[in-house]
């Protein structure tokens, strides 16, 4: 629904000469500052849940060797690992990824919005596993900023705006940026919840078989 309504608000909202719709937000730059934000989990026993986000922030670091590249890490696995390494951190949050509240995800976004409002970095990526299914988990590389206006549908609807379409894309287009970070999180909270239902259920009937051979060998 929101995107929606930012859709048919956008196409109402003041534009540039080269007809760019006009906001912080969406001031698109040469990427020469950039901020990842990485999503882990707090703790271990997940298969390869962490280590295959860790390796494709490795990978993306390697492959923006030319920009200044910063990290805030969601998550004790990615912190910790990345703290060892001395990477450049601008923030991190722990204790969250078992249950993200949209709390938590509105204090990422604030900062997220105020370092690319003020021209700090110039563009800002998020790494996170979605959930598929139990089993599979897919590994998800997207940016954020700057916003990607979504496209009005094929018969947009009328809204009747009582505050300046410019006006009302201020305050929408902060919310649409919460709710991608929220949904990232709850995406890889099930993906998390997922992997170790997963990875324990492997361990067990592993334990069963170790445990039926050496029966069969002592008897």
């Amino acid at each position: 629904i929101l995107a929606s309504v930012l859709a048919n608000v956008a196409a109402a909202a003041p534009r540039d000469p080269s007809g760019a719709v006009i906001h912080p937000l969406l001031e698109r730059r040469e990427e020469k500052r950039i901020q990842l934000v990485l999503l882990t989990a707090d703790r271990g026993l997940a298969g390869s849940f962490n280590s295959n986000l860790i390796k494709a922030a490795q990978r993306f670091l390697e492959e923006h060797s030319e920009q200044q590249v910063e990290l805030i890490l969601v998550g004790r696995k990615g912190r910790d690992f990345f703290r060892k390494r001395n990477a450049p951190v601008t923030a991190e949050w722990t204790g969250i990824s078992n249950k993200p509240s949209y709390e938590h995800a509105r204090e990422v976004s604030s900062v997220l919005i105020e370092r690319f409002s003020a021209a700090e970095v110039d563009a800002v990526y998020l790494i996170f596993n979605e959930f598929k299914s139990v089993v599979a988990q897919k590994l998800v590389e997207t940016r954020i900023l700057p916003t990607a206006l979504p496209e009005c549908a094929s018969a947009p609807l009328e809204y009747l705006m009582e505050q300046p379409p410019a006006e009302l894309l201020g305050a929408l287009l902060p919310r649409y940026v919460e709710i991608e970070v929220y949904q990232a999180m709850v995406e890889s909270a099930a993906a998390e919840h997922a992997a170790r239902m997963t990875a324990m259920d492997a361990a067990s009937t592993n334990a069963a078989e170790v445990i039926e051979k050496l029966t069969l060998y002592m008897n």
